[in-house]
């Protein structure tokens, strides 16, 4: 049924009247009154009828009062965008593609942040084994965190912070027995970090400007084991400027300015439009980058705001 009808329905039942349910809705008695002829039709009951100057309704249009009222209620409660969230009552679990160096210094922060107000959202994260795919289209991945490329045309970005890159090595590395420059820093051996087991980088596009090459002696697939390889070793590794410094520093490592001329690393988040307007989505992107832009916990850091 046209939904127009019962709203029209439902004025005359409340009124009893045409110009009054004319009014109401905001038309002319002349509309009202055609309407009013077809719900007749429609129904098989004169709905209401003449008594003196006015008018009164049948016993079938008693019987419809509540059931029309309460049928346009829902109607205009699945309709309307949605409102009066609360997050305490929100059950849900939301899925967070991040590499691993990220999520260590946002994953302890975020889950306080979110339990205190919502204790029954879970949240599971995805390393970047995703990237460039189509896991946020297809609705598998709820936000991309990080460095941002690859997305369908269609998704929706928000910009959080630059960080530079840093070095990083063990306490006792020989790198920091003296001033290091771009010389040193390339004569050091490096692990280079890449899923796809890729050697050369910025890193080496930068050295090369400079007439200098490193050797990538070793390619691991996340920043972690990155970290843990050059606290055994003497080799050189990569990390986010302010990033963990309290776990740095316990697993006996120090970092150091990269001495290139290099562009900080953009992170953003990205996510579906399908998402965009949902109240609790935008509840939880709101926290995610809170816990970016001010991590939480030992070791967490500061990152930098957008400039």
């Amino acid at each position: 049924m046209d939904l127009n009808l019962l709203r029209v329905l439902d004025a005359l039942l409340r009124e009893n009247s045409v110009t009054r349910a004319a009014e109401r809705l905001g038309t002319s008695p002349a509309a009202v009154s055609r309407t009013l002829a077809r719900l007749r039709r429609t129904v098989g009951d004169p709905l209401l009828v003449r008594a003196g100057q006015g008018l009164v309704p049948t016993p079938r249009a008693a019987e419809l009062r509540e059931e029309v009222a309460s049928l346009l209620r829902g109607c205009d409660n699945v309709l309307r965008p949605g409102a009066g969230f609360d997050a305490v009552h929100l059950q849900r679990t939301f899925t967070v593609q991040a590499t691993d160096l990220l999520l260590a210094g946002v994953a302890g922060g975020l889950t306080e942040r979110i339990h205190s107000e919502a204790p029954r959202v879970d949240v599971v994260f995805l390393p970047e084994a995703m990237e460039g795919g189509p896991g946020l289209r297809q609705g598998s991945v709820d936000v991309e965190l990080g460095v941002l490329g690859h997305l369908d045309p269609e998704i929706l970005t928000r910009p959080l912070t630059r960080m530079p890159l840093v070095g990083i090595a063990r306490s006792g590395h020989p790198l920091f027995e003296g001033r290091i420059d771009a010389r040193r820093f390339a004569e050091a051996d490096h692990i280079g970090i890449s899923r796809l087991g890729k050697r050369l980088g910025p890193i080496d596009t930068a050295l090369a400007e400079l007439g200098l090459r490193r050797r990538t002696a070793v390619v691991v697939p996340s920043h972690t084991s990155a970290m843990m390889l050059a606290r055994e070793t003497d080799l050189v590794a990569l990390s986010l400027a302010g990033w963990l410094p309290d776990t740095v520093s316990a697993m006996g490592l120090r970092t150091f300015p990269v001495p290139l001329d290099l562009e900080p690393l953009h992170l953003g988040m990205a996510w579906h439009p399908r998402n965009s307007a949902d109240p609790a989505h935008r509840w939880f992107r709101d926290h995610l980058a809170s816990a970016v832009l001010t991590p939480a916990g030992p070791g967490a850091g500061a990152a930098r705001t957008p400039g």
